[in-house]
């Protein structure tokens, strides 16, 4: 899909909300998912809200079918109250007390991930019966954000909660995650090779496995291409069909950026424009702290454009948030340039930003309010 932004650019043009903000077109939304179910018909599909949990972002997608992964009690009751069906949760954080397991439950979700022995036993105590994806972590190529050893386990260690949850009357399943930002397409190659060899172990042992859970990563592009969704669906259709010759698993996905991503576009404004002796620094009112955390390391390089046509020559600049915090710099490293005319109170886009902005961004930190998102189109609220 081609993100085109004319409706939301019209929408800041004519309404002037004040800067920094989030504007997402939730036709965009429904449309994005249309297209991700049909790249994999017949699977499973679980939208990450943590990605944007905006109410109107949710209605979209229950309308267009999408059912919801969920990481906390929070979310769960979020998603239920836009109309989801608990059948269509799935708890997908490793991470979580027994009383948050007993929460999901108790509202329908049977669909739990895992990666430690101490969780399955709550599994199996507090949601009796439900499907545990087990969690294995991989030896693939380190997504734009990976997650490094903070989820999964081993395959050995695999293999037995498998087991382990099966003699607790859970019905295991495998799952893979391989990182955020992920363009690299032989990662899911070596996660569903992973998987069949496991399948086949667990088999050979006395317990069959139906459920494969490929988890998110599917990359979106900022000032660099990824692979198109038709590229990631046929390797993953490849990878399955070599590696389970004999009948493939049911697929659950879990993607997040890939549908919003490209539905959302943030405006920023400057504050501040300085001579540095190397660079000019460009301080903006949105920095790592209140929408763009995911430039932490400069990982996510998102697109800058200014609103106003710039007269004249562009230069480098180092551009960086407006709070009082020395980390809160963004780009220092990867080359920017903007124009030399730029001065305080022009103020600039960063298209494709409808994931992992507003739901990243503090409270109150420096005492700067939450980004404010406004949603547009059939289920917006603006």
């Amino acid at each position: 899909m081609c993100a085109d932004f004319t409706r939301i650019r019209r929408f800041l043009d004519e309404r002037d909300p004040p800067t920094p903000c989030l504007v997402v077109d939730t036709d965009v939304v429904g449309a994005r998912a249309a297209e991700f179910r049909a790249a994999f018909p017949g699977a499973l599909i679980r939208y990450a809200v943590k990605a944007n949990p905006a109410p109107p972002v949710l209605d979209a997608l229950v309308a267009a079918g999408i059912g919801f992964d969920v990481a906390g009690p929070a979310e769960v009751a979020r998603c239920l109250e836009r109309g989801a069906e608990p059948a269509g949760l799935a708890y997908g954080n490793p991470i979580k007390k027994p009383r948050d397991i007993a929460f999901a439950h108790d509202r329908g979700v049977r669909e739990f991930t895992s990666d430690a022995a101490t969780d399955v036993d709550h599994l199996g105590r507090y949601a009796p019966g439900c499907a545990v994806s087990i969690r294995v972590v991989l030896d693939a190529p380190d997504s734009v954000t990976p997650f490094g050893r903070k989820f999964g386990c081993d395959p050995a260690e695999a293999l037995d909660l498998v087991l382990r949850a099966a003699a607790l009357g859970l019905r295991p399943g495998i799952a893979f995650h391989v990182g955020s930002q992920q363009p690299a397409l032989g990662a899911w190659e070596i996660g569903i090779a992973t998987a069949a060899k496991l399948f086949a172990e667990a088999g050979a042992q006395g317990v069959g496995m139906t459920r494969l859970n490929l988890g998110g990563g599917f990359a979106t592009a900022h000032r660099t291409g990824v692979p198109s969704l038709a590229a990631y669906a046929a390797t993953i259709e490849s990878a399955l069909g070599t590696h389970f010759p004999d009948g493939r698993p049911e697929l659950l996905l879990e993607p997040g950026r890939v549908l919003v991503a490209d539905a959302g576009l943030l405006r920023t404004e400057v504050v501040l424009v300085a001579d540095r002796g190397e660079r000019r620094w460009v301080y903006l009112d949105i920095g790592r702290y209140n929408g763009l955390a995911e430039a932490e390391n400069e990982a996510i390089a998102y697109r800058f454009e200014p609103v106003e046509t710039p007269a004249g020559p562009a230069g480098p600049v180092v551009l960086a948030g407006p709070t009082c915090d020395g980390d809160d710099v963004l780009y220092r490293r990867t080359p920017y340039e903007l124009p030399l005319s730029l001065r305080a109170g022009d103020r600039l886009d960063l298209p494709g930003t409808g994931a992992y902005t507003a739901s990243y961004a503090s409270v109150e930190f420096n005492g700067i309010e939450p980004l404010r998102t406004y949603c547009l189109g059939k289920w917006g609220d603006a």
